[in-house]
This record gives C-alpha cells, structure tokens and sequence, in this order.
C-alpha cells in the first residue's frame, strides 16, 4: 500500500507540472518578460545606445565598445591584448576584423551570411518578435528557467527565461559563420535600470567553441546621436 501512494503522488507531481507547463503560452512568458525589463514603452524608447566596459578573453584583458543604433547599424569594437577585433552589421551590409579567424584587414561578410548577424541592429528580438517576422514556441522549462524558442529570418535561439524574476537568464544561439554552423551560449547577468527604465543586463559571458570572452559594461548611454559613418568599412 506504501509502495502504491508513493507512486500516485509521483504521478500526480508529474501531472501537475505538465499542467503547470501547459497553462503559459509563450506569449504569457514573453509578456511577464517584457513587464520585468521596463515595459513596452521603455523598450520603445530606447534608440540608441553606446556602451564601454572590460572584455577578458583567453587569459588577456582589454576594453571593448558596443554601439547600437536600432534597426540602422550594430558595432562592436575590442582590443584585447593589443589585438583589435571588430563586427559590424547594418541592414545592407557586413564587416569584421578578426586576425583569429585570418581577416587581418576589415572584410566583407558574404549576403548569406550576414542575415544570420542582422539580429543585432535589435535592441530586444524577444520583446518585438511578431513585428520583427519572428515565430516563437515554448519548448519547454528546466529547474529554472522556461525555454523560449525563436526563429526565423535567419534566426535560431533559444532563451532561458528564468521562472522567478522573468529576466533572461542566457540565451543560445546557433550561427552561419564562415560556411560552419556554430552553437554561442550567452548567459546574462547584473541587470541594472537604464535611463528611461529598461532593464539591462551589464555582465554577459559568450562561449563559442574556440573560446569564452567575459564583458561588463561600465558605462551604458542611452540614446545618443550616432554618426552612420561609424558603421562604414573603412578600405583597406
């Protein structure tokens, strides 16, 4: 008889917490997502933001600069240990500076490849992901975090969305690079208010498969006037 309630009381904690998964939607996580960084408007009035702090990355230390102008131009710009490396996307083209990865001179990226990169000129895909052309499904939660899968346009993540705060806890994201499909996880950390009340997170850790890169933003600004030269290639 033990034995019997034992494994009606598994089945029953198993059953509630299907339940549980199946009562929020997708839409239900993203909308508690986007009260907990600020709400929509506080999304909506972010246009711009240049960002300074560290990067450590393979044992070196360096600086690094993040500047986004929404929809129109994403640069980041780093020097670790007296190597530069640059990534830059705008709606039309692409551009990197990588010795690592043998572009010693700032380089093209090719039209197939750059729609995978373009999720960078937004401020937050998940928060506007219908009027981006994106789709998303709950696939599911762990002890932690519900699973917020997004696709289209190139895309492929999936967010971790933690089950207390409702703030992103990492998110993984499967690229196009140089013809090879790469896994990044991305974990997210440190959320501090901004100026017009967005929540943001200052301490991101990137791990690729080569290497992990650890940046805490020092200084966010929020909405700047951003020249669009920023973004031009200079020639080699």
């Amino acid at each position: 008889m033990e034995t019997l309630r034992k494994r009606s009381f598994f089945v029953l904690a198993a059953l509630m917490a299907f339940t549980t998964l199946k009562a929020q939607t997708a839409d239900d996580i993203i909308s508690k997502y986007v009260t907990a960084i600020g709400g929509k408007d506080a999304v909506a009035g972010v246009k711009s933001l240049v960002m300074t702090g560290n990067i450590e990355a393979m044992g070196s230390d360096g600086n690094t600069t993040v500047t986004l102008d929404v929809g129109k131009g994403y640069k980041s710009e780093s020097d670790i240990g007296g190597t530069k490396f640059t990534n830059c996307y705008t709606p039309t083209q692409g551009w990197v500076l990588n010795p690592y990865m043998g572009a010693t001179t700032p380089t093209a990226i090719p039209d197939e490849q750059l729609k995978t990169f373009q999720i960078q000129l937004q401020l937050d895909p998940l928060a506007n992901y219908a009027a981006n052309g994106y789709k998303v499904e709950l696939a599911g939660k762990d002890t932690a975090d519900y699973k917020i899968h997004l696709t289209g346009n190139g895309t492929d993540r999936t967010y971790y969305i933690n089950q207390k705060t409702y703030l992103v806890d990492k998110f993984t994201s499967t690229v196009n690079a140089g013809g090879q499909s790469l896994d990044i996880n991305i974990s997210l950390s440190d959320y501090r208010k901004l100026d017009g009340g967005l929540m943001f997170p200052y301490s991101q850790v990137l791990e690729y498969p080569q290497a992990t890169l650890t940046i805490t933003f020092k200084t966010i600004t929020v909405n700047p006037t951003i020249d669009p030269s920023v973004f031009a290639m200079p020639k080699s």
